[in-house]
């Protein structure tokens, strides 16, 4: 991985591969860039601070974009769509928009609170109250309430957040 990073920034930055390797490697050690660019010339090629800066800050980028692809396969493989052909594309690639493009169809929809009333069958309820022609709503309310909806402030509660919404 070092080595494809290497390149990767090598060809962003325009500096050969073998000094930005170099350079990831005392990094990865502990050093930091005044450090390097003071007393590790000679490992580094005479990379300033600024070019080494830049080498850490891609180093650091591709790094969380690796962990980021493997979040996105591991999230995509737990809904079970995930095919070879998509396990490539998203491997190869190494640019942030292109794999959030990618993902986008696969990342998982939030749920909302009127989204979990209306799984609880409130919508009705909802409409009635922002209709307000509802004489006795408390009566009205009690044929809402079930093993999900346990009382009527939870009911009235659900629809105000599908009203919300």
């Amino acid at each position: 991985m070092a080595t494809l990073f290497s390149t990767l920034i090598s060809r962003s930055l325009n500096i050969p591969a073998t000094q930005v390797e170099r350079t990831i490697g005392l990094l990865e050690e502990g050093a930091t860039i005044p450090f390097i660019s003071h007393y590790r010339k000679e490992v580094t090629g005479g990379l300033d601070e600024i070019a080494i800066g830049n080498i850490d800050d891609q180093y650091s980028k591709l790094n969380e974009l690796k962990k980021r692809k493997e979040t996105i396969l591991s999230s995509i493989e737990e809904q079970g769509k995930l095919t070879p052909e998509l396990k490539k594309r998203i491997e190869e690639s190494w640019d942030a928009t292109e794999i959030e493009d990618i993902y986008l169809p696969y990342k998982p929809k939030r749920v909302t609170r009127a989204e979990i009333a209306r799984k609880k069958g409130l919508e009705l309820l909802a409409r009635i109250v922002m209709m307000q022609k509802e004489n006795d709503l408390s009566m009205r309310i009690h044929s809402f309430l079930s093993d999900e909806v346990k009382d009527e402030g939870e009911a009235l509660q659900g629809a105000r957040d599908i009203i919300a919404e």
